[in-house]
């Protein structure tokens, strides 16, 4: 297809609006659930006191904000996709109750310092109303734009911030393509929740877990399981395309069977191995917290030998594990250099055979 033609006809795909809303505008739309900002985004807003108060210190001295993005919905109310931080503080500092948070007071300026310690309802009218009336340009995804031009959006203005984490984008970018979407990212949510799987991954540090470390988990287990060949180094780049593949129907994603697989695993992980079935060994005592290669290769071998592994004992079984990933060669594919296919697959293999030879 000649290069011009392929490019203007995509040109059509997103169709665009672009809008001056005061921010007082923004706060009466948010109140009015006209314009929204979804639980996942929401517990995303990670800004100091300090970040939040330069904003409003900015926003009263007219200096240039940076604009936003929405997305109009089916029914035309507003989805902020991309200015979290800039509309939730303003909202905290205006109308907090609107977003269940304590009231803004501000600290940390430094180019009018006077501003600092007050709360918006302290402040003289006349700069209330300054703050209300100032307006931001805001980028409007109209409802006729295609869902995986939306998607391809939110992804390209999220990757690589420093406050959304590679799963948070995955989640939230998934809502761009709307009900399939929202379905997966959803059932990946589910399943890390689910008894058996929290008390295998309770050793995830509690940092990751804010990030969705538990999710991207969950994730890797299917991506281990069914996309592996795909495999190439990066393991975000991987999860991202396998994500994608289910979302876009580029491969199947039969919904119950993985479901029945992913606890199967990890009933079994957690029955046979207890909490400690993805920990790393010393001296035969379990050390630190989860290592994700460590979790793909046993989860893994689990899976693989499901047939078999209910007639191991556990005990046996436990001093198996034990033994496996304390090996010399265990650790030649999990240290240092082991994100390439050929060591994933090594570890698996490694794994497998030392639980069949029970």
């Amino acid at each position: 297809m000649d290069i011009e033609k392929e490019i203007n006809d995509r040109v059509g795909e997103v169709r665009t609006d672009t809008l001056d809303l005061s921010f007082g505008e923004i706060v009466n739309l948010h109140v009015n659930n006209e314009l929204i900002i979804q639980p996942e985004y929401q517990r995303l807003f990670r800004w100091s006191d300090q970040q939040k108060s330069h904003l409003i210190e900015s926003v009263l001295l007219e200096l240039p904000i940076p604009q936003i993005f929405v997305i109009e919905n089916e029914d035309g109310v507003f989805e902020l996709i991309d200015g979290l931080q800039r509309v939730s503080t303003i909202l905290q500092f205006v109308e907090p109750q609107s977003i269940e948070k304590e009231p803004l007071k501000l600290q940390g300026c430094t180019l009018i310092s006077g501003l600092n310690n007050y709360y918006f309802h302290d402040m003289p009218l006349s700069l209330r109303l300054r703050l209300k009336r100032t307006s931001i340009r805001t980028v409007v995804i109209k409802k006729q734009s295609k869902g995986f031009l939306r998607y391809e959006m939110f992804k390209r203005l999220n990757t690589g911030g420093a406050n959304l984490e590679p799963q948070e984008v995955r989640n939230c970018s998934a809502r761009m393509l709307g009900e399939e979407g929202v379905k997966f990212y959803t059932f990946i949510t589910n399943l890390s929740k689910r008894s058996y799987f929290s008390e295998c991954t309770k050793s995830l540090p509690d940092a990751e877990k804010e990030k969705k470390g538990l999710e991207e988990l969950v994730l890797r287990f299917f991506a281990t399981k069914n996309y592996r060949d795909k495999f190439k180094g990066s393991v975000r780049d991987w999860l991202d395309d396998y994500m994608e593949a289910i979302l876009l129907d580029k491969i199947d994603f039969d919904y119950d069977k993985e479901e029945l697989d992913f606890e199967n695993v990890f009933k079994i992980s957690y029955l046979k191995l207890t909490e400690n079935a993805f920990l790393r060994y010393r001296s035969g005592n379990p050390v630190g917290s989860l290592p994700p290669a460590y979790f793909e290769a046993i989860s893994m071998g689990v899976f693989n030998t499901l047939d078999v592994i209910e007639s191991k004992s556990k005990k046996d079984l436990r001093n198996k594990i034990t033994e496996i990933v304390q090996s010399a060669d265990f650790r030649a594919v999990t240290g240092p250099g082991a994100n390439s296919r050929e060591k994933l697959q090594k570890r698996i293999d490694i794994v497998e055979k030392g639980i069949l030879s029970i």
